[in-house]
């Protein structure tokens, strides 16, 4: 990515330097400039021959500090190694989706309404530009980066969903051999399966959905070509 949009310059460079030796200035000033960019913006991982840059990688922290309240710079070296694992996830995901799975400009603004409630002080316009501005986030990329993530639950959702079944009996298991016990041991009063039914269904769906899920990433990952340059991707920037 870096290496044609150098080339790029280089050729448009070269062609004013032909008609002004002044241009021969100006053309240093860009390789250099160039050059710098790529320091900064370097390759953190490859994945299938789709290239993860470091902005990608701090754009994803922004935007996790941004959605749970924290700065991204607080993250520890483990939570940015988590973070770029993450990334990669989602490269492969992305690989699987399909244009069925499209998201609607409305359904995007409806995510950025829901994001904006929790955050009091984005109330107003410019509390809203102010605290993107903090996470080094505009609106174009939050939306971008909204729309990729509910593209991606759609994917998981019409992948996995249909083939997830709790039974009666998995949820009378979990509620006298958990969740009862827990009850008691708090001092509290045994709510009755009928009444918490549908919750502990709804729970064991999503942790059968996570289990579901982190197979498939499993399996995803072993068919797949990933690679990173740097040795310990996350020392850097602690």
């Amino acid at each position: 990515m870096n290496g044609l949009m150098n080339g790029r310059l280089l050729k448009s460079a070269k062609h004013v330097a032909a008609r002004s030796g002044a241009a021969i200035l100006a053309l240093v000033m860009v390789v250099s400039a160039s050059l710098n960019a790529e320091v900064v913006d370097r390759v953190v991982a490859n994945v299938n021959g789709h290239v993860l840059l470091q902005s990608d990688w701090e754009q994803e922290m922004a935007f996790e500090g941004f959605s749970d309240g924290r700065d991204p710079n607080s993250f520890s070296k483990a939570e940015r190694s988590a973070a770029l694992e993450r990334l990669i996830d989602q490269e492969l995901l992305r690989e699987q989706l399909r244009p069925a799975q499209a998201v609607l400009p409305d359904q995007v603004a409806a995510r950025i309404a829901e994001v904006r409630k929790l955050h009091p002080e984005c109330a107003t316009d410019g509390g809203w530009r102010a605290a993107l501005q903090r996470y080094g986030l505009t609106q174009a990329s939050l939306e971008y980066r909204l729309a990729q993530e509910m593209q991606i639950m759609k994917l998981v959702e019409d992948r996995l969903r249909p083939s997830i079944q709790i039974s009666q009996s998995a949820v009378e298991a979990y509620y006298n051999d958990q969740l009862l016990p827990e009850m008691k041991r708090a001092g509290d009063r045994a709510t009755p399966l009928n009444e918490i039914f549908g919750k502990i269904k709804n729970l064991l769906a999503e942790k059968k959905m996570n289990e579901l899920l982190s197979g498939w990433l499993a399996s995803l990952r072993s068919t797949s070509q990933i690679l990173s340059p740097e040795p310990s991707v996350g020392e850097l920037n602690p």
